[in-house]
């Protein structure tokens, strides 16, 4: 899941990109509103996360900018503006949460999953099958034929791009922008590295494979158990 966090305050960027980055998120960061603007109409984000009091273009004004574009991204506001008037103005004007700083991040997390849950397409639901791959994403627990396997968040979050994508090929680029974010370092190796150990936990146990390796094009999850 990709979300965006816009925050002016370089400490909170950094403990945000770090939590959620280790709960399997990718994050982009922006430091004011009209870099966060500008990234919300060139990409696609599952999640926005806005101060309100951002430099450039407040928070408010964003989301305002946001919905008269068509841009649907659910937004949670961040902000230690509390105020009853402020909380209404921003779900007036388009915002889907308001959480007011000093926040605990097991409540932020908590409130961004519940979004994401909203913005799943009807019919959608939380359990994802792949012939015998099943994946509860709300509860990150994924099992292979019944057998549990224990995945690292980026491990976790590589094979959910790729179970909601099944029999499509998907590039390198793809991989690295959906799972580490649109600004990683594309010149690593570090998305084949985590394909390998998705490999030996998903498929070397196993009697057939699930994830291959499409020569020249990228990866692919299929299986012809169904």
């Amino acid at each position: 899941m990709r979300i965006l966090i816009a925050e002016d305050d370089a400490k909170a960027r950094r403990y945000l990109a770090q939590g959620l980055g280790e709960e399997g998120f990718s994050v982009t960061l922006a430091e004011d509103g009209k870099i966060a603007l500008a990234l919300l109409r060139e990409h696609r984000f599952d999640v926005a996360v806005l101060d309100v009091m951002l430099p450039g273009r407040d928070g408010f004004g964003v989301v305002q900018a946001m919905r008269s574009a068509g841009i649907r991204t659910p937004v949670l506001f961040l902000t230690a503006r509390g105020h009853v008037e402020d909380r209404v103005h921003g779900f007036e004007i388009g915002a889907n949460d308001y959480l007011v700083k000093p926040f605990a991040f097991a409540e932020l997390l908590a409130r961004l999953r519940n979004l994401l849950r909203q913005g799943e397409p009807a019919g959608e639901t939380a359990m994802l099958r792949v012939g015998p791959l099943l994946i509860d994403s709300l509860r990150h627990q994924v099992t292979r034929g019944g057998q549990p396997l224990q995945l690292t968040p980026k491990e976790y979050a590589l094979l959910l791009l790729l179970a909601r994508q099944r029999g499509r090929v998907l590039s390198r680029t793809l991989i690295a922008e959906s799972v580490w974010g649109i600004c990683f370092d594309t010149q690593t190796n570090v998305v084949d590295v985590v394909i390998r150990r998705l490999r030996a936990k998903l498929d070397a146990p196993f009697d057939a494979p699930m994830l291959h390796t499409v020569r020249g094009a990228g990866y692919m999850l299929d299986s012809h158990d169904d």
